[in-house]
């Protein structure tokens, strides 16, 4: 596509090369008192498709680019949603948007209207060289010494814009950060009254851009002036050679006007080359923060069919299995320090502790967004690392403790994992976490837009669309990291309840630190320091261990006495 928009351009800078010689030919007839209708209509013929091609051409040239910046925002979006989490947590999200889309275009601009125009200038410049030498050669080496010293200039200012615009994109992007921090917690915001602040923080990445823009505008002004200079030197330079020479009778008046007409045709094809070289500069300052996001670490599942056949489930497995699982944050003390553990089936399982024990770190590293640095995780007798992370969290739901609604209806949110559900499903996780009542006084029912980030709903009701939607998925290891933390007491037992019946057709797994939602667990595991300090049921750890009994008594589930008192409280068990 590229080339058939260079072909039409060649196309019509030949029409427009000719136009001076079919010119001078005019000036000579009449001179001559030859007859000039022929020439003039074919001049003007020549100025009708000169005009026409450039049409053609900067259609074809339009569609060319979107289709460039299509593809250039696909890939980028398809590398994105596949970036490893660390590299997601480290990057602000406003700055990776802001790659997609002012990025993108600066690069669109570049591969298609940016290369077009140099190779625009370039062509028309060679075609108007080669007839202005067939005109007077003399002429000729005038004009090149004019145009060759000023273009040396320019190659030493052009390189400047590439730089300008990558600190400009820059800035741009710690724009887009410092905004998606605000709007994303914009209720935060206004309850503190910071909206000064957070506008202040803006507006400093808003001034880091105008400066840098400043800056590359300033070159890419230069460029055109030191152009347009250019041309009028070389114009007065052949006006007066040329002049001397016609004075001196070694040179036609004629000859001397198509000079000076190719002279002031070079001014378009050298604002163009200007202009591109411009343009180009400008793209490759975005190409390097696109290419950043090229080298950006994503999540290469494993496809490789042997290590499917491999990955077969081992009889009598346990479906969850840590063996000395050890793990970092870059730049921290061990989360994990060699955790060694077993979840027995269909059973519910608890994970308390003091915060940074390693709960959550435990969750992040069963879903694959982390990778442990030795040991391994099994499920169902299958080390995850041979698995693709698609088929792991294919087994493995899991319910954040803030899990986010996603803009759409509650139908769009409670099938988001689970497009062919049945509405039977629906009907049974909707009544499971008591969300049937809320969907009945909906006017639009299943059908009503949530808002942006589920603004529309409480943040009891956000968490139980979330755990709904993962009971509709049907997984084999469900993980709740405290997900009743939002709910209120009655809604807290529903959801308990539904816990209870899933772990009927499903393993779970929960982080608490209201231990008053676990009491009833199969088992709770004490983490402390990223190790395992102690396992068993509420009422043996209250007896055997000093810390969970510390953390039962602080909240009220064991009395003075160390007796268990958990069943005075309106939990289920």
């Amino acid at each position: 596509m590229l080339l058939a928009t260079l072909l039409l351009v060649l196309a019509a800078s030949a029409a427009g090369l000719v136009q001076p010689l079919v010119a001078q030919h005019v000036l000579d007839g009449l001179s001559d008192g030859r007859g000039v209708l022929g020439p003039v209509l074919l001049l003007a013929a020549l100025v009708v498709l000169g005009a026409g091609l450039t049409g053609l051409q900067s259609w074809w040239q339009q569609r060319t680019s979107e289709r460039v910046v299509r593809q250039i925002r696909r890939d980028l979006v398809f590398r994105l949603i596949r970036l490893r989490v660390p590299e997601l947590d480290r990057r602000p999200p406003g700055d990776l948007i802001s790659r997609v889309t002012s990025d993108s275009a600066l690069v669109q601009n570049a591969a298609t209207e940016g290369l077009v125009m140099v190779s625009n200038g370039v062509l028309s410049i060679l075609g108007a060289v080669v007839l202005m030498g067939v005109v007077h050669l003399g002429l000729l080496g005038v004009t090149a010494a004019v145009l060759i010293a000023v273009a040396l200039v320019m190659v030493l200012v052009l390189p400047r814009i590439r730089e300008a615009v990558a600190r400009a994109q820059e800035s741009v992007g710690a724009v887009g950060a410092a905004l998606d921090r605000t709007l994303g917690a914009a209720r935060t915001v206004k309850a503190n009254g910071a909206e000064g602040r957070e506008t202040e923080r803006a507006g400093d990445a808003i001034e880091g851009a105008y400066r840098a823009g400043l800056a590359g505008a300033r070159y890419v002004a230069l460029v055109k002036v030191l152009s347009g200079v250019s041309i009028q030197a070389a114009f007065l330079a052949v006006l007066g050679v040329g002049g001397a020479l016609v004075a001196a009778g070694s040179l036609e008046a004629s000859a001397l006007i198509a000079f000076l007409l190719y002279v002031f045709y070079l001014a378009s094809p050298v604002g163009s080359l200007v202009a591109g070289l411009s343009m180009l500069q400008q793209g490759l300052g975005a190409v390097g923060r696109i290419e950043q996001v090229k080298h950006m670490p994503v999540e290469d599942d494993v496809d490789d069919p042997r290590e499917r056949l491999a990955a077969v489930a081992a009889p009598g497995a346990p479906p969850v299995e840590f063996r000395d699982v050890r793990f970092s944050y870059p730049g921290r003390a061990p989360a994990l320090r060699g955790i060694s553990y077993t979840v027995p089936g269909g059973t519910q399982t608890a994970l308390v502790g003091l915060s940074g024990a390693g709960k959550t770190t435990m969750f992040a590293l069963l879903q694959r967004f982390h990778e442990p640095a030795s040991g391994q995780i099994r499920i169902d007798g299958v080390d995850i690392a041979t698995l693709p992370r698609s088929e792991v969290r294919r087994r493995i739901a899991y319910v954040e403790q803030e899990s986010p609604v996603m803009a759409g209806t509650i139908e769009d949110n409670l099938r988001y994992a689970a497009t062919g559900a049945s509405d039977e499903d629906i009907a049974e996780v909707l009544r499971l976490t008591r969300l049937d009542t809320l969907i009945d006084r909906l006017p639009d029912g299943l059908r009503t837009e949530v808002g942006n980030r589920g603004v529309t709903l409480s943040g009891g009701e956000r968490q139980r669309l979330a755990i709904a939607r993962a009971l509709l998925r049907r997984p084999e290891v469900l993980l709740l990291d405290e997900a009743t933390a939002q709910l209120d007491a009655s809604n807290e037992r529903a959801l308990r309840e539904a816990v209870d019946q899933a772990a009927r057709r499903c393993t779970v797994i929960l982080i608490a630190h209201r231990l008053s939602t676990v009491t009833g667990a199969d088992q709770i595991v004490v983490l402390e320091h990223g190790l395992v300090r102690a396992a068993g049921t509420h009422a043996e750890l209250v007896e055997a261990d000093v810390l969970y009994r510390e953390l039962a008594s602080s909240q009220m589930l064991v009395s003075e006495g160390n007796e268990d008192i958990s069943e005075l409280a309106d939990v289920p068990r």
